[in-house]
């Protein structure tokens, strides 16, 4: 499988400024290599000495030089305690890191058409396969690897015949068992989507619980969670039924090794051929050092193979949605923000908004009302350039939206939505977005945004709770506003900010908005309350994705057309 993104940029993270780490981790490799190999070259030479074969070396020697290997194996043993396990750490981590970073370059509407829950499998259970088939299996791939070739170097010296036969019945169980390898990375990517889909269900049913309980559809929602649960179940059973079919094709190589070298090797001995009683024994403990590598390496591949195409669709997903910044340049609103025959669908032929003209004047308040479906919100949602794909113009002091920066426009623009996010983290660390500020300037966000109450009594350093539980509706958008004093932004656009909140909590709302001046205030709202929107500079009315009139409360009134009707049905 192809990837769109490039995963070179990912793998490069496991490898930045952990140099030394994988180092010490080759140096590691190489000693115990060494150490296992002079581990069976000592007990031919014992064994031979035992039986009477003049060796060159006393029992003492040998048992000095068991001593010496003992302390290379000690020296190997301290070189992986003080590398591997920091190696893959911060490899894995700096993965993590590099991929959220990635994330966060997404545009602000980028989430509009994609499912989060990709996102979550592949920073979770995704990155903890990569943990172990990649990383870990990296250094169990260069640990069988050395020991392979080092054994066989050995056993070359001490039987070349032999050493040719192992060669030549390993080539066809090992040619198939890499040839299913193909197999097991698939098998792993379907896990990987399983596992999105079954935690995008799992977090709408605890969401959206609420709406499950009222409709009485647990038992409905639970035959879907079942069904997802199913589905990743069958999904990791063919995965370790691929896995087992390569670890069998692995044995099989192992299994026709070694049993194919011991007939052999008896044939030899029966023969009366010159074959010591330690070259027998070390031949045997050489041929576990190569039929292991062979059973190993092949899972190791496979499995490496597959993690790699996890890599692969993140960085497919973290492709997608990014807005390329090249030729962009700053945002200013000194002037006005001018919309030119703006026309927008997000299906063909079903449009949204057709032919708006308007200009929101610098420091002045607009609210923006109509019936549900007449387009407010979207044109909402094009001026914070959560999509570029309209037609017409959308311009800052006459820059148009398309080339501006979104980081600069992100400085100048802040947004109040209906479902004001709260993390779970102090006042203070929500209001100023984990940044520093001066006390001063906290204090008049603070102020302003009318929560001087509310800190007086649970103080700044109050926990919000998950998603802000433990505030109210009217608290929660008080603590957006006061987000986007203390940002200093010069453009407010507020969605909806009061729909979920009781008439008193909607007016202080919205007066605390109205009373920010200096800022350009453009709020679309369902309260078409004569008190809350005679203080609007304008009202703008939508009708089917059109502007049907705006103007000031009375003169809309006064005119008895469109608007005076929703006001009079409001009532």
């Amino acid at each position: 499988m192809k990837t769109k993104g490039n995963i070179r940029p990912f793998v490069r993270q496991f490898y930045r400024g952990n140099g030394f780490l994988f180092l010490l981790a080759m140096m590691q490799t190489l000693l115990m290599t060494a150490g296992q190999l002079m581990i069976s070259w000592l007990l031919q030479q014992i064994i031979d000495l035992i039986t009477g074969v003049d060796i060159g070396f006393s029992l003492g020697e040998m048992g000095m030089l068991s001593l010496g290997c003992f302390g290379v194996m000690t020296l190997a043993y301290g070189f992986a305690y003080l590398s591997k396990p920091h190696f893959i750490a911060k490899a894995i981590g700096q993965y993590k890191t590099y991929a959220f970073e990635r994330l966060c370059e997404k545009g602000i509407g980028a989430f509009s058409g994609e499912n989060t829950s990709l996102y979550i499998s592949a920073l979770s259970n995704d990155a903890a396969t990569i943990e172990t088939d990649y990383l870990s299996n990296l250094f169990v791939m260069i640990d069988s690897i050395v020991i392979f070739f080092g054994a066989l170097i050995m056993m070359f010296w001490y039987d070349a015949t032999l050493t040719l036969l192992s060669i030549a019945l390993t080539i066809l169980p090992l040619a198939a068992s890499l040839l299913t390898g193909n197999l097991v990375a698939k098998a792993e990517k379907e896990v990987s989507d399983s596992n999105a889909d079954y935690m995008s269900t799992m977090r709408d049913s605890l969401v959206g619980f609420s709406v499950i309980k009222s409709f009485r559809a647990e038992a409905r929602i639970c035959r879907i969670f079942a069904e997802k649960v199913r589905s990743v179940s069958d999904a990791k059973s063919l995965r370790k039924k691929m896995s087992l079919l390569v670890e069998f094709f692995s044995s099989s190589a192992g299994f026709i090794v070694q049993m194919g070298v011991f007939l052999f090797g008896a044939y030899l001995a029966l023969s009366g051929k010159a074959v010591s009683a330690g070259s027998v024994l070390v031949f045997v403990q050489l041929l576990n050092y190569v039929v292991n590598p062979i059973g190993t390496i092949p899972r190791c591949l496979a499995e490496r193979k597959a993690a790699k195409e996890l890599i692969g669709k993140l960085a497919d997903a973290l492709s997608q949605n990014v807005r390329d910044t090249d030729n962009t340049v700053p945002c200013t609103h000194d002037h006005a923000i001018t919309v030119r025959d703006l026309h927008f669908a997000y299906e063909q032929d079903k449009p949204i908004l057709q032919g708006i003209d308007l200009t929101f004047e610098t420091g002045k308040s607009y609210a923006i009302v109509g019936a549900s479906g007449s387009g407010k919100s979207t044109l909402l949602n094009l001026l914070m350039a959560s999509r570029t794909d309209y037609r017409g113009s959308i311009l800052f002091d006459g820059t148009e939206l398309r080339s501006i920066a979104p980081e600069s426009l992100y400085d100048l623009i802040s947004v109040v939505q209906q479902n004001v996010f709260v993390f779970n983290a102090s006042i203070r660390d929500n209001i100023t977005m984990f940044s520093s500020f001066p006390q001063d300037e906290v204090d008049k966000a603070i102020a302003l945004s009318g929560l001087s109450d509310l800190l007086a009594q649970r103080g700044e350093d109050y926990l919000c709770g998950e998603n802000g539980c433990n505030l109210s509706g009217g608290e929660k958008q008080r603590v957006s506003i006061a987000r986007s004093l203390l940002k200093n932004a010069r453009v407010l656009l507020a969605d909806e900010a009061t729909a979920a909140l009781d008439a008193e909590t909607s007016h202080r709302v919205t007066d605390s908005m109205l009373d920010l001046h200096g800022l350009t205030r453009i709020i679309v709202t369902h309260d078409l309350d004569r008190s809350v929107l005679s203080r609007f500079d304008e009202i703008i009315v939508l009708k089917n994705g059109r502007v049907a009139e705006q103007g000031g409360f009375d003169d809309l009134m006064a005119q008895k057309e469109y608007f005076y009707s929703l006001f009079t049905v409001s009532q």
